[in-house]
């Protein structure tokens, strides 16, 4: 049983690393395939959007969704990618907030996974808050 559970939290991590590197080898590629190696770099330089990882205490918690919970995860963060996106137009600037919209993607659905292993720490997550204000 013990196996099962490694296996299992090793796709996770698995899943989540390639979302991180490989995954956006391909929106570069999609996005400009001219420059998809000079994309590719920049789409990387987003993942220092997880410097603020760091102002977390403990800084690392295996059961805590980062979205919501950090400053550059939260719900104010995200919308301002999203409208980056759709508003900025420079190329380079979008594909900076697309990089970060993916990353935030990315890290949504590993809360997920640990949703699904954690059914408390949903109920303790800012995700959880979120969807709750929508229902009502």
């Amino acid at each position: 049983m013990l196996w099962v559970f490694l296996f299992y939290i090793r796709m996770q991590t698995v899943l989540h690393y390639s979302l991180h590197f490989l995954a956006i080898g391909i929106i570069a590629y999609l996005y400009d395939k001219k420059n998809w190696k000079r994309n590719w770099l920049i789409l990387i330089a987003t993942m220092l959007v997880d410097l603020d990882h760091l102002l977390a205490v403990p800084i690392f918690a295996p059961n805590r969704c980062s979205i919501g919970f950090h400053p550059l995860h939260s719900e104010v963060a995200i919308a301002t990618y999203i409208l980056g996106i759709i508003f900025t137009k420079n190329k380079i600037l979008r594909l900076i907030f697309i990089g970060l919209l993916f990353h935030m993607i990315t890290d949504f659905i590993d809360c997920l996974w640990m949703f699904s292993k954690c059914s408390g720490c949903y109920e303790n997550s800012e995700v959880f808050k979120w969807f709750k204000i929508l229902r009502n």
